[in-house]
């Protein structure tokens, strides 16, 4: 029984609606075929620590390790357990196949380490960054993650108990696509795109009759023409909204009213699976619901001919998830009737676009707390930042998202490594930084992608019935129209923000005096030289007396 423990756990946790207190250690794999090794983990990305919890079925030692080749080769180690004298733990280090050593730079933290109805629960962290050459560097690409574990507290040789796995630790995403898995296939049909470098194509359409709710669980690209093919986004429509059609987008048609996101992939973007625990939800009370598929198409050299047949592959299941899952838009508003424009030769213009969540109670109420665990951010061209500063009575706690080295053809969703909560009254600022050094005139806010844009699509639970939350700067106020950039850059921050709050049934609410906050400056991403395992060396010390230290071999053999 004590071998189906850690299987049976989590998933009455599950069942329990326990997933969510989690929310330091939001990604969970096993390691093993047999369900005995369980690794939970999440990161900081800001702060630039990572955290892991490794669950085995022993109260013996237990050993987990990164490395390039998924054995002992070049493998940066620790091992632990707890033993009759009390906790041990030490960072150690292998070149080959052989007995690890241990490390001068003691760079993983133990947190906890406990032993519960026949499990091992080694709880630690260390920096992303660290000084030592010794530690496997942690990036955002697969890594081969390896274990291995004894029966007694005497760390001898594993035997048969002791394997490898690969896993993208920090953009993790869970593949668990059946065979026989049910797929909405949302896409347009052989249309004609135009010898433009700017086009946005809208479908509006009906899903196949759902007549009880089910939960889309993966979004997957289905692209023809990769070279044109810019983002794509699936809107579900108010309920006036109730004749299909296909067409340029934003031509007066009722289907521009449709803006709450269901969907959406950016140029440089995958396959999105969302956490096993959460479910956008379609269909039931919702089953007559139309949907707007909208394409932009960026065609720079302006190619003629081109029919394009490209959409979006919806993974559906009618195994309701716990979770609810929303997108929230927000940043700046695209469109409005206030001009708002980036002066050129500008090396670094910010633009902000503000969110008070304490206005969505005009359009909801009661709020819950929103739990964010992804970001997909949007700018065009010109954009080289991008960063989501979260407030909570007027001072920043924390980052909903940065990149501070955008990219406009490597647009993506990607995880957040732990769970932000967003309660009532939280702010969020969306600050885009642009250059526009090389260009001779202003570039406006707006759909063309030699426009610009400034947006953060958050990936939250619960949904509520709140689709966006954007603001603009009130431009009418301004008097004059030249200016120099610096004096422009402050009087574009100091004039009033007007949000926009609106919900999936086109209601909306209009604040007009919102003001913008400072981000705070991006934490330096530098390594750290902790020895952090040194306030643990008394009782390792203590406990080495009666160990065998250089016999683990983690060897794949």
């Amino acid at each position: 029984m004590s071998a189906l423990l850690c299987f049976v756990s989590i998933l009455l946790v599950w069942m329990a609606g326990a997933w969510a207190t989690d929310h330091n250690l939001p990604f969970m794999e096993y390691l093993d075929k047999d369900h005995l090794v369980c690794l939970k983990w999440g990161f900081n990305d800001v702060q630039g620590d990572i955290t892991f919890q490794l669950t085995v079925n022993t109260t013996g030692w237990v050993g987990f390790g990164l490395g390039p080749y998924g054995n002992m080769d070049d493998a940066d180690i620790v091992m632990g357990g707890l033993g009759s004298t009390g906790s041990y733990f030490a960072d150690y280090y292998a070149l080959e196949d052989a007995m690890p050593l241990m490390d001068e730079e003691q760079s993983y933290t133990l947190l906890s380490m406990t032993e519960n109805d026949g499990q091992t629960i080694m709880t630690f962290k260390r920096s992303l960054e660290t000084c030592d050459e010794k530690d496997f560097h942690i990036t955002a690409q697969p890594i081969k993650l390896i274990y291995a574990y004894g029966t007694t507290d005497d760390i001898r040789y594993h035997g048969s108990r002791r394997g490898t796995k690969e896993i993208n630790l920090l953009n993790y995403m869970p593949r668990t696509t059946p065979p026989d898995a049910k797929y909405l296939s949302m896409k347009v049909d052989k249309i004609t795109v135009p010898a433009n470098m700017t086009y946005y194509h809208c479908k509006v359409m009906k899903l196949p009759d759902l007549t009880t709710k089910h939960h889309i669980y993966q979004i997957e690209p289905e692209i023809e023409h990769h070279e044109i093919v810019h983002h794509m986004l699936l809107y579900h429509c108010p309920s006036f909204v109730k004749e299909p059609y296909d067409k340029p987008c934003y031509m007066g048609d009722m289907g521009d009213a449709c803006f709450g996101v269901v969907a959406s992939w950016g140029v440089g973007g995958g396959v999105y699976e969302l956490p096993e625990n959460t479910g956008i939800p379609i269909g039931g009370i919702h089953s007559d619901m139309f949907y707007r598929l909208e394409i932009h198409y960026n065609n720079p050299q302006k190619k003629e001919g081109i029919t394009d047949s490209s959409g979006l592959r919806l993974y559906y299941t009618d195994q309701l998830r716990q979770h609810d899952v929303g997108i929230l838009t927000t940043g700046v508003l695209p469109g409005s009737q206030m001009q708002y424009g980036i002066p050129p030769k500008a090396t670094q213009f910010h633009s902000y676009g503000i969110c008070n969540t304490s206005l969505f109670s005009q359009l909801v109420n009661p709020i819950p707390d929103l739990q964010v665990f992804s970001v997909l951010l949007h700018t065009h061209l010109a954009g080289r930042k991008v960063r989501v500063g979260h407030f909570r009575k007027g001072k920043q706690i924390d980052f909903l998202g940065v990149n501070e080295n955008y990219n406009f053809d490597m647009q993506e969703i990607v995880n957040l490594g732990s769970i932000k909560t967003v309660k009532p009254d939280d702010e969020i600022i969306v600050q885009c930084v642009y250059n526009t050094s090389d260009r001779s005139e202003a570039t406006l806010m707006g759909l063309s992608t030699t426009d610009e844009m400034c947006l953060a699509f958050l990936f939250y639970y619960p949904a509520i019935n709140i689709t966006s939350c954007t603001s603009r700067p009130n431009t009418r106020l301004l008097t004059n129209t030249t200016y120099q950039i610096a004096e422009y850059q402050s009087l574009m921050n100091a004039l009033p923000q007007v949000q926009f709050i609106s919900d999936a049934n086109s209601n909306s609410s209009v604040y007009r005096n919102g003001s913008i906050r400072d981000v705070m400056e991006t934490p330096t991403a530098v390594c750290k030289n902790t020895n952090a395992a040194s306030r643990l060396w008394t009782s390792w010390m203590v406990k080495a007396g009666g160990i065998l230290l250089p016999l683990l071999l983690i060897a794949i053999m």
